[in-house]
């Protein structure tokens, strides 16, 4: 039986649409309207929302994202704070919702209660980049059967190594675009666009999303043919740090990205 995400995706892409799967950090730019900004932005034509709880230490996320963080722990915001706003965001929306974050808060929160309180809320998927393959089964218990764990795949990622990633991601396999961390300037590299067309013809149990580095309609485009939809983080983050209390630059950005990926 396919999950959520991957049937959510796999609908899309039949009626000639690639995903837009926006990375939100939360309780950013402000916790009391968090909520209301993560509906707008799936009302703008997000068709999924990965939603950062923060921590004070990334190491895949760029200046951007981790400035964001800072604020979002500098008002309160963690992973208990996270789950109430995923309940929040589910009681309005039947798109998927995916949390991305680190193992420490996680450990911190305790994994069975977090699995537990996770799928309670309805969180559909769970990325944790801090997590390599080797410990997967360790980390991710039968607690969480029935959350897609999403597995990430690199430029560096040797291809025996992305056949087993593909077997053991759920949902879709995130596709990292270049080396380097979110919000890494995009490349028009030959060798990055073949590791992505490569990586897309691999991965035969998941569908792929792209991202890292994607930040405008053009960028989408480019990618577009070589993936089943794509994830913008970075770009969303700076516009709403440059925006007006609406928010409609950012709205717009996300209307733009979209129409990039309807055929």
């Amino acid at each position: 039986m396919k999950s959520k995400i991957s049937k959510y995706i796999e609908d899309k892409n039949t009626k000639g649409e690639k995903i837009l799967s926006v990375f939100l950090t939360s309780g950013f730019p402000e916790k009391d309207h968090f909520v209301e900004l993560a509906l707008n932005v799936l009302a703008a034509g997000a068709d999924m929302l990965e939603i950062g709880f923060p921590f004070s230490d990334p190491i895949a996320d760029g200046p951007i994202i981790q400035q964001s963080s800072q604020t979002a722990l500098s008002n309160g915001i963690d992973l208990l704070k996270t789950l109430k706003y995923v309940k929040e965001i589910n009681e309005h929306t039947d798109k998927p919702i995916i949390l991305m974050g680190y193992a420490n808060p996680l450990l911190s929160y305790g994994l069975e209660k977090f699995a537990d309180d996770s799928k309670r809320i309805g969180v559909d998927g769970l990325i944790v980049p801090d997590i390599p393959l080797d410990e997967y089964d360790n980390f991710f218990t039968s607690k969480f059967d029935g959350t897609d764990i999403i597995l990430l795949i690199t430029p560096t990622t040797p291809i025996g190594r992305i056949k087993m990633i593909d077997d053991k991601s759920s949902g879709f396999v995130y596709c990292v675009s270049v080396i380097g961390i979110t919000g890494a300037l995009k490349t028009t590299d030959t060798d990055n666009l073949q590791f992505i067309k490569n990586a897309y013809e691999q991965c035969t149990n998941n569908r792929v999303l792209v991202g890292f580095g994607i930040s405008s309609v053009e960028d989408v485009k480019y990618y577009k043919p070589h993936c089943d939809g794509v994830i913008v983080g970075s770009a969303v983050i700076k516009s709403l740090m440059n925006d007006n209390s609406k928010y409609q630059k950012t709205l717009e950005l996300v209307r733009n990205l979209k129409s990039g990926l309807i055929n």
